[in-house]
């Protein structure tokens, strides 16, 4: 799996210039129409949140799991599911609005705090014909307000945003999610990109951030023993095996080629203790971390 694709990535991408410099640490929020960004969408998470309505034949591919668009449609996505969009027809319109974790928290978190932004729940709503008239109609009040000079800008479209996210609120989301047969190649592959993303550790700074199988199964929006059972039906080992492999790998690495005390490469590799550390590396190895640095010297 690639690099989180952030704000700045995504306006390469579209070839837009934003008129502010774009960060993670102050809000953003931007509305565009689909027709004018379209183009290829590599299966990936994206560093925003996104809220688009669609106007087009379309499939949207998650890690286990599938959904034909064939009518209008109201979609969500967070940053932490990656997800993949085929446009299915030539003709695709409708706008998205784009923010970032920091617009969220700039002012409440009730946004991200409602269904269709959490793991698990369902993302895509099917409006009816007068939704999708008001629906639409907010989107071109956003786009004609985004343009403005005004000083509370942001204040008007997080406004319209809440707006457009009641509909869906009274809306039941779509059922009809279909389970691909490639699943579990699909889910194991994601795995073992993300697992590789971890590393190199090349900070003492630089901490393990996923380190166990619920971690993963989170980051991937699917459930652990889906996770397991995917990772062990496609490589034969489990995916608790996978990580600790790639942590002896990575400590056989620190210990070799930095002078980084044990404590800290037992603390960077997500250890509490170092003795933990200790235990976990002398069952892999046979040997303790100060004994496997004393070898190689």
């Amino acid at each position: 799996m690639k690099k989180s694709e952030d704000l700045n990535a995504f306006y390469h991408r579209i070839k837009y210039k934003p008129n502010e410099d774009v960060s993670s640490s102050k809000p953003h929020i931007n509305v565009f129409e689909r027709a004018a960004c379209m183009g290829s969408h590599n299966y990936s998470r994206r560093d925003y949140y996104k809220v688009t309505l669609v106007f087009g034949e379309g499939r949207l591919d998650y890690a286990d799991k599938s959904i034909h668009i064939d009518r209008p449609a109201l979609m969500f996505s967070n940053p932490l599911i990656p997800y993949n969009w085929q446009s299915l027809s030539e003709e695709q319109a409708g706008w998205f609005c784009i923010f970032n974790e920091f617009f969220v928290k700039h002012r409440d978190e009730l946004l991200t705090d409602l269904p269709m932004f959490q793991l698990g729940n369902d993302k895509v709503y099917f409006p009816d014909k007068n939704s999708i008239m008001e629906i639409s109609d907010l989107y071109r009040k956003m786009m004609v307000e985004n343009e403005s000079d005004y000083i509370y800008k942001q204040d008007i479209l997080r406004n319209y945003l809440h707006l457009i996210i009641h509909y869906a609120l009274k809306m039941e989301p779509a059922k009809n999610y279909e389970q691909t047969q490639n699943a579990a190649s699909r889910i194991t592959s994601l795995f073992m990109e993300l697992l590789e993303r971890q590393f190199p550790i090349d900070s003492m700074q630089n901490q393990l951030r996923l380190k166990s199988a619920n971690d993963y199964a989170c980051q991937l929006s699917v459930h652990t023993n889906h996770l397991n059972r995917a990772v062990k039906e496609v490589t034969g080992k489990t995916t608790t095996e996978h990580i600790a492999g790639r942590i002896i790998i990575e400590a056989n690495e620190l210990l070799v080629h930095t002078g980084w005390p044990v404590a800290e490469i037992a603390y960077c590799l997500g250890f509490e203790y170092p003795a933990y550390f200790n235990n976990f590396y002398k069952k892999a190895t046979g040997m303790t971390p100060k004994e496997a640095r004393i070898k190689t010297v």
